[in-house]
């Protein structure tokens, strides 16, 4: 933004603007969720250098870019500007679920953000994503609502049915798929602080050559 003449130093500060908290705080939370420059500004769609200067406070982020960088480090736009909750709810209502869809996939939050474990209803529809594979830092755990779902563990297949769950070191590299036209539906969980949303259910990581 060009500066204007007559301008005086006692004026607001424009609300295009976060206030300069967030520099510091986009730094601290890539080290949180164990991202790389170079990696968390893939992530972002931005260069190293653009994400280096926002840590820095030499360019300040727009609201999609915030948006953004929140979803990758697996918190919220609150978070990334420094502000203080005082209080989360510990209940969740279905009527408060929003779905966001992503990567053909749709999840609902059934936890509060901000704490060490996040915690998603997810559905998987059939042939979404179903030749990704994930490794990432953290651990995860999933029970099969409704529907199969093809889970493979390093070499190892599983078909999981409804009532099956499985908890699993994210280091280990993994690929879900459903098994059925119907898709599959998930409870969720996996460590918010170690591993980035991003990461889990819209991050891929293509191994090529891999079938199902």
């Amino acid at each position: 933004m060009n500066p204007v003449k007559g301008t005086h130093s006692s004026d607001p500060p424009s609300a295009e603007e976060p206030p300069p908290t967030v520099a510091p705080q986009l730094r601290a939370l890539r080290h949180r969720a164990a991202l790389t420059l170079e990696s968390a500004a893939a992530a972002a769609g931005l260069s190293p250098a653009h994400l280096s200067r926002l840590e820095t406070g030499r360019r300040q982020p727009s609201l999609p870019m915030l948006l953004a960088l929140a979803r990758i480090y697996g918190t919220t736009v609150s978070d990334l500007l420094g502000e203080t909750v005082t209080e989360r709810d510990a209940v969740v209502r279905s009527a408060g679920m929003e779905p966001t869809r992503a990567g053909g996939w749709t999840y609902w939050q059934a936890g509060a953000a901000g704490r060490g474990m996040q915690s998603l209803r997810v559905h998987v529809p059939y042939g979404a994503q179903g030749d990704i594979v994930r490794v990432h830092p953290g651990e995860e755990w999933l029970y099969v609502l409704q529907g199969r779902l093809r889970l493979r563990l390093g070499d190892t297949a599983h078909v999981l049915e409804p009532g099956d769950s499985a908890h699993f070191d994210s280091l280990t590299p993994h690929r879900i798929a459903a098994a059925d036209r119907d898709g599959a539906e998930l409870l969720f969980v996996h460590t918010l602080l170690q591993s980035p949303t991003a990461a889990l259910c819209l991050g891929p990581t293509t191994t090529p050559g891999e079938s199902s």
